[in-house]
């Protein structure tokens, strides 16, 4: 029996996106923060990785894979959103523009906001970056995590300086418990998903995110791809890359393909049933990142507009992702990627090597002349979890 199971919502698209929805992507936007970005200690782009092997193993033109694994000391991606973020709260305490905003400018002015505390719910890559961030800037952190999230996890978000600790709930009642204790605090809640009420600071970790196609700019603008996977927990990631490159791309954007698990489709339901809802329940699969039951308000109407298909995997389809590649073909280099950051390389193998996905394949418009581009969005951020997949 076949476990790498694939399921596919086609999206109608017949209807006009609104170009507002992108605004905050545009040029002068993501200037500022990448500026910002390569003002921080040790900052450096992340690799695009061509995987050429394996491309033609698929039976596509090109495969090219951002790999986060390598982004600081964090791997993983999530540092690009706390950090701006953090930044635009703290500026706007000191009173720095946008174009003023860079690490210098702002601890020079850190007995102004040296006070603050910084609370986050997280699986384990945002808080590791809500704390790496609030250590960098010189503020307070707190972190609250799931129950069954992983203890390496939780001690790495503490090495940090972070107070963490897991709760009972998952992760949506804990994103809703720390802002309730954010508020009883006075803590600033710097939290990656959105809802009614709170969506500047989502927006600013949205924002944040486009430096991933920035760094990658002059390879992507060259050789545009025709097919972006992107995962999706809330889907403000995977909104911040449809955005950005649709504000890149003038109107020839490429297809956007939002990769979900199946034990946490908020996305892929929501687009099945024409509004954003809910999944209750404990949102049970190895993808952590990827384990959140409703989707961020700002994220799900991006996506609605601009994704053309959701895909629902089971974790066997994450885990041949981390397999293949962690085990490259011919020339290709090796890909350290986590649960998270494989499964849109674990999806697009199913969808293009297993007959019974044929329909989908033709749906999405995948073949010959496809170049595809995908996000390792973390690498082995729990080493135990990673070598117990890839050995197996």
């Amino acid at each position: 029996m076949n476990k790498n199971v694939i399921s596919c919502q086609i999206n109608d698209l017949s209807e006009a996106s609104e170009g507002a929805l992108f605004d905050f992507a545009n040029e002068k936007t993501v200037r500022h923060v990448y500026n910002f970005h390569l003002s921080l200690p040790g900052y450096r782009p992340s690799p695009l990785v061509r995987l050429s092997g394996l491309a033609g193993y698929l039976g596509i033109n090109q495969l090219s894979i951002k790999d986060e694994n390598l982004r600081f000391d964090l791997k993983a991606f999530k540092v690009l959103g706390a950090s701006y973020a953090m930044a635009k709260c703290l500026g706007e305490v000191i009173g720095l523009k946008d174009d003023e905003l860079t690490y210098n400018n702002i601890i020079a002015h850190k007995s102004a906001y040296d006070h603050l505390t910084f609370v986050t719910a997280t699986d384990g890559n945002h808080g590791r970056a809500v704390a790496w961030a609030a250590k960098l800037f010189g503020c307070k952190s707190v972190v609250y995590m799931p129950k069954g999230s992983s203890p390496i996890r939780l001690e790495a978000i503490r090495n940090y300086g972070a107070e963490a600790s897991v709760t009972g709930l998952n992760f949506d009642d804990s994103v809703m418990y720390a802002n309730q204790k954010a508020q009883e605090n006075g803590w600033t809640l710097l939290q990656d998903t959105s809802w009614e009420g709170y969506e500047k600071v989502p927006l600013h970790i949205m924002q944040g995110y486009s430096t991933l196609i920035t760094e990658s700019i002059d390879l992507v603008q060259e050789n545009l791809p025709t097919h972006v996977f992107v995962q999706a927990g809330v889907g403000s990631f995977a909104a911040a890359i449809v955005a950005s490159l649709v504000s890149l791309a003038e109107g020839a954007a490429p297809k956007f393909i939002v990769v979900e698990p199946e034990g946490a489709p908020c996305l892929f339901e929501s687009i099945k049933k024409g509004e954003r809802v809910r999944i209750k329940g404990d949102l049970a699969t190895i993808m952590a990142g990827l384990s959140c039951g409703e989707p961020s308000q700002m994220g799900w109407k991006i996506l609605k507009s601009a994704a053309c298909a959701f895909v629902m995997c089971s974790d066997e389809v994450a885990r041949r992702g981390m397999k293949v590649l962690g085990n490259p073909l011919a020339k290709d280099p090796c890909v350290i990627s986590g649960e998270s950051g494989a499964v849109t390389l674990g999806a697009l193998f199913e969808i293009m090597t297993d007959k019974d996905n044929r329909k989908i394949r033709k749906d999405i418009g995948l073949n010959s002349d496809s170049s595809v581009l995908l996000f390792s969005t973390e690498g082995d951020t729990d080493p135990d979890v990673y070598r117990d997949i890839v050995w197996a």
